[in-house]
C-alpha cells in the first residue's frame, strides 16, 4: 500500500469515528506536557480544532512551541490535500459561509492544483499546510492561518534554472488570499532563488495573511557556515551576517550539524531583518517512506547544545526531550491505529544581531495502515 492509499484508508476510518480535531486531540492531552501547552492555552487550541474535521488526523498535525517564552503556549498546525475529504469540507464551508475566509483561500488554492495539467501541482503536488496563531480572539474576528506549500513533486534546487517555478508558487499563494505580487517582491524572490548554491533547495513557501505582509522562503541544504553567510550577503539580507555565523559555529562545536537552512521574509523593500536559522541533525527527504520516523535519541545532542543558550526555558526543553516516542498502537471503534510523533525541526530566530528565539516544531500523525515497527 502506497502512502496516498494509506492516508485515504486512515481518513475513511477516522470518518467512521466522526467529530472534529478537538475530539481527537482530547485523547492525547495526557501525552502533551503542561510545561509545553498549559491548561488555558490548551482550551484555545481546542477552540481552533473544533472547526476542523477529524479526518485531518490522517496527515501530520502538531504544534509550534516557543522554547524561549516562559508561558506554556503553542500554535497549532495541520496538513491537508486536494481531492480528499478535508478538502471537500473546506469547499463546502466556502460555498455555505461567505464569511469563512480560510475556507475560501484553501478552496481557491486547491482549485489551481486541481486544474488539468496544473503546473502548480507538478511542483508542489496536492498538499497544503496551515498554521493557526493560537490567541484569544480580538474584535470577534478569527485571523487567517499562515499557509505553506512545499515543492515535493519537483524539487526546486539551486543553479537549475527554476526561477519560474519559484515565482509561480509564490504567485499561487498570494492570489489565494487576494494579494497580487508586486514588481519589487518578484525581484527579491527571484534574487533569493538565483543566489542559492547548486546543492541547496527551496524547501517551502509561506504567507501570513493576518500579519504584516511578507512572503516566507525556506532555503535548506547549506553545507557550511561560509556558504550560508555568503548567501545572505548576496541576497542583501540587512541583518548582521557575523551574528549568524557565530550562532552556527557554537552549535557546530556542540553537535553534529549535517546541513543548515534559513527562513527569509520577502517584503516590498527587500528581505526583512529577522532570520530563521535551522540546523539540521537528521536529513529528511519528502519521498522517504520513513520520513516521519525519528530515532529516540536523534535529537539528544542538539537539545543538549540548545540547553546552553540562556534564552531557553529549561523546563520546556526537558518536556520536549520526552516528545519523541516509539510508534504507539491505539484502538478505536473503527479499528487499530499507529500514532507517530516526533520533532520535525527546531528554528533559531536571529534578530537585532543576536539569537532572540528558539521554536520547536513537533508533529503527530495517525495511520490505520502503518506497521508499528
Amino acid at each position: 500500500m502506497d502512502i496516498d492509499e494509506a492516508v485515504t484508508l486512515t481518513q475513511d476510518r477516522l470518518a467512521e469515528e466522526g467529530g472534529t480535531m478537538a475530539g481527537l486531540l482530547g485523547h492525547f492531552r495526557n501525552r502533551i506536557s503542561p510545561a509545553l501547552v498549559g491548561g488555558p492555552e490548551w482550551e484555545l487550541v481546542l477552540e481552533c480544532a473544533r472547526k476542523l474535521p477529524v479526518t485531518m488526523g490522517a496527515l501530520p498535525f502538531g504544534f509550534e512551541l516557543p522554547l524561549h517564552e516562559p508561558g506554556p503556549k503553542a500554535d497549532f498546525g495541520v496538513s491537508l490535500a486536494s481531492g480528499t475529504g478535508p478538502a471537500a469540507f473546506f469547499r463546502e464551508r466556502a460555498r455555505t459561509d461567505e464569511t469563512d475566509r480560510t475556507a475560501r483561500a484553501v478552496t481557491q488554492l486547491f482549485g489551481q492544483m486541481d486544474r488539468e495539467n496544473s503546473p502548480l501541482r507538478e511542483v508542489v503536488g496536492r498538499k497544503l499546510m496551515l498554521e493557526y496563531d493560537i490567541a484569544p480572539a480580538r474584535d470577534g474576528e478569527t485571523p487567517l492561518p499562515a499557509m505553506f506549500l512545499r515543492p515535493g513533486e519537483r524539487p526546486i534546487v539551486g543553479a537549475s534554472g527554476q526561477a519560474g517555478d519559484v515565482v509561480m508558487v509564490v504567485d499561487a499563494l498570494l492570489s489565494s488570499i487576494g494579494w497580487e505580487m508586486t514588481g519589487n517582491e518578484r525581484k527579491t524572490v527571484e534574487r533569493a532563488y538565483l543566489a542559492q548554491p547548486e546543492d541547496t533547495r527551496m524547501d517551502s513557501f509561506g504567507v501570513f495573511p493576518s500579519r504584516s505582509r511578507s512572503i516566507r522562503l525556506a532555503v535548506m541544504g547549506f553545507r557550511s557556515r561560509q556558504d550560508l553567510c555568503s548567501y545572505l550577503e548576496v541576497t542583501g539580507w540587512p541583518g548582521e551576517v557575523s551574528a549568524v555565523g557565530s550562532v552556527i559555529s557554537r552549535f557546530r562545536e556542540r553537535a553534529n550539524i549535517v546541513r543548515s537552512g534559513v527562513n527569509v521574509d520577502v517584503r516590498e523593500d527587500g528581505l526583512g531583518p529577522t532570520l530563521g536559522l535551522t540546523l539540521i541533525v537528521r536529513q529528511r527527504y519528502t519521498k522517504d517512506s520513513r520520513y516521519w520516523l525519528d530515532g529516540l535519541t536523534d535529537w539528544d545532542p542538539f537539545l543538549e547544545a540548545l540547553s546552553r543558550e540562556d534564552i531557553v526555558v529549561p523546563g520546556k526543553l526537558a518536556a520536549l526531550a520526552d516528545w519523541v516516542s516509539k510508534p504507539t498502537i491505539l484502538f478505536a471503534k473503527s479499528g487499530r491505529y499507529v500514532l507517530l510523533r516526533g520533532i520535525h525541526h527546531i528554528k533559531l530566530v536571529i534578530s537585532g544581531n543576536r539569537l532572540e528565539q528558539a521554536k520547536a516544531y513537533v508533529f503527530m500523525v495517525l495511520s490505520a495502515a502503518a506497521s508499528p515497527r
